[in-house]
């Protein structure tokens, strides 16, 4: 444990301070990141002196990521730390298996960024300064990141959709000036003993490759902290460029893939990364992203294009490019009985499927009392007529007609009332099934799952 009984004054609480003025509203709410090493502790020393007069809300949250055998005195360490300020800290156990994938280190990072969005508070602070933000630069450097890599860490920015705003106010300090000032206030810290391990990446990099910039220039650190500063420019250009490619490009929501053939390669490209971030889905690397535009762009109108990205698919339908899940095939066969909820979310099928009480509209309640109410998959041949002054119909051809993709044909329930076939979500209600006018209703509506990568839900059925 590392510790020194000086005492000096440094201008860090005064940019900090300009900083948190800047981004924090009076009276919002703060968790800070609190690792128990110097930089988090010398934030909440700052952190603590600020807040009275700022004002603001300040807590503490520990991730504890279960690696090091050190890892429940650290957690003990924090939560002590935190206490002298009169401050709670939480201690967050995670769980790194599902992102073994990643490796230690990112399967760590990604654990933790998770713990944080479920924070509840307005702001999470992480004490990251220019040095980690140089390390940062170098390293997506070296994977041939773009610019939104090479942008590296922002100021603040939020960390999952609905999650608090990640705030870095120290990323304008270096972390000489951050140990000067824990110095001078007398604080104590623990020292992660992996942080001497060069196997891990980051590491390396602080302990041979900045020292080694360092000699061709003493500026190095913080030159490649501006660096990235003017990269994240960059980046936020290429995103409003972007957005007005967008604006004629769009057709219903969904890019267009013969609007994206007709612009110049570069703009085309940024255009579809734009759209696969904006639908929340990790940018893929530059040769897939190649390959899905060329996919996109020169397949034949009817041709079925379906690229796997992380966690999602990037298809083609007609001429919009669709967003989607990434989803396994629907079971065979399937079919269960309506369990009399109104929302009745159906896993199996990737989605919900809800019944609102209508009058004179939707399937009639005298259908629903007709006898057991199952959803079935399409099999094949099935006959339906929802318009009562047309014949009856292939469900096929009409769900063709619907303009519904294909793989949402193949997960669509159909709804049966004692064995018969009286609703089709998207499609409507069958005419002998139907609300007459004054009678009792159902509006019946199927919501797929995940509807932020793009999938509008269906209409509610009326008649």
């Amino acid at each position: 444990m590392a510790s020194s009984r000086k005492s000096r004054r440094s201008d860090l609480e005064r940019r900090v301070a300009a900083e948190l003025a800047r981004r924090v509203p009076r009276g919002a709410r703060l968790t800070l990141a609190l690792s128990g090493g110097v930089d988090s502790i010398a934030a909440l020393d700052l952190l603590a002196r600020l807040a009275p007069e700022h004002p603001f809300a300040l807590d503490c949250l520990h991730v504890d990521h279960r690696i090091s055998p050190n890892a429940r005195a650290w957690a003990r360490f924090a939560r002590a730390a935190a206490a002298r300020y009169g401050l709670r800290c939480t201690v967050r156990n995670v769980d790194l298996a599902p992102y073994r994938r990643l490796g230690l280190e990112g399967a760590a990072r990604r654990a933790r960024y998770a713990a944080l969005a479920r924070a509840r508070s307005d702001f999470v602070v992480l004490a990251q300064h220019a040095d980690d933000q140089a390390e940062t630069v170098l390293l997506q450097l070296v994977r041939g990141a773009g610019t939104a890599g090479l942008a590296g860490m922002a100021p603040a920015g939020p960390p999952g959709k609905g999650g608090p705003v990640l705030l870095r106010p120290f990323l304008g300090a270096s972390r000489a000036e951050i140990e000067r000032y824990a110095r001078g206030r007398g604080l104590e810290w623990v020292e992660d003993e992996s942080n001497a391990d060069e196997r891990r990446a980051r590491n390396l990099v602080r302990a041979r490759v900045i020292p080694l910039l360092a000699e061709l220039n003493p500026a190095a650190a913080s030159n490649l902290a501006r660096s990235a500063a003017h990269l994240a420019e960059a980046h936020e250009l290429a995103r409003a460029l972007a957005g007005i490619d967008a604006r004629t490009a769009m057709r219903e929501g969904r890019l267009s893939a013969a609007a994206l053939g007709r612009l110049p390669a570069a703009r085309a490209k940024n255009l579809l990364r734009w759209a696969i971030a904006q639908a929340g889905i990790e940018a893929p690397s530059a040769s897939r992203l190649d390959e899905c535009l060329r996919q996109l762009a020169t397949a034949r109108g009817d041709a079925a294009v379906r690229l796997a990205l992380d966690g999602a698919e990037v298809r083609r339908f007609r001429d919009g490019v669709w967003i989607v899940p990434e989803q396994s095939p629907p079971p065979r066969g399937y079919h269960a009985a309506w369990p009399g909820r109104r929302a009745w979310r159906v896993a199996e099928l990737g989605g919900t499927l809800t019944f609102k009480a209508t009058a004179g509209a939707g399937l009639a309640a005298r259908a629903l009392a007709a006898g057991p109410i199952e959803v079935r998959l399409r099999r094949g041949g099935e006959r339906f007529r929802p318009d009562p002054r047309r014949p009856r119909r292939t469900l096929k051809a009409l769900l063709q007609e619907s303009g519904l993709p294909p793989w949402e044909r193949e997960r669509l329930p159909l709804v049966y009332a004692a064995g018969k076939l009286v609703a089709v979500p998207g499609i409507g209600i069958a005419a002998e099934a139907a609300a007459r006018a004054g009678e009792r209703g159902w509006a019946i509506a199927w919501t797929p799952d995940r509807s932020k990568l793009w999938q509008k839900p269906a209409k509610p059925m009326l008649k």
